[in-house]
């Protein structure tokens, strides 16, 4: 159990290293969020484009 304390720790720097751990996760789930709803916008677009060419 020691060894788990220790890592969660991190030598001493977890109030540095844990947020910035959580900044980037949230930074990076928002890009992917970002990506995902812009794919299927233009998706939208492209699909509706194609229908009126016909």
């Amino acid at each position: 159990m020691a060894a788990i304390a220790q890592f969660f720790d991190m030598g001493g720097y977890a109030r540095f290293v844990w947020p910035a751990w959580g900044l980037a996760v949230i930074v990076l789930g928002g890009l992917l969020i970002d990506s995902v709803v812009t794919y299927r916008k233009r998706r939208r677009e492209l699909d509706a484009a194609e229908e009126r060419k016909r």
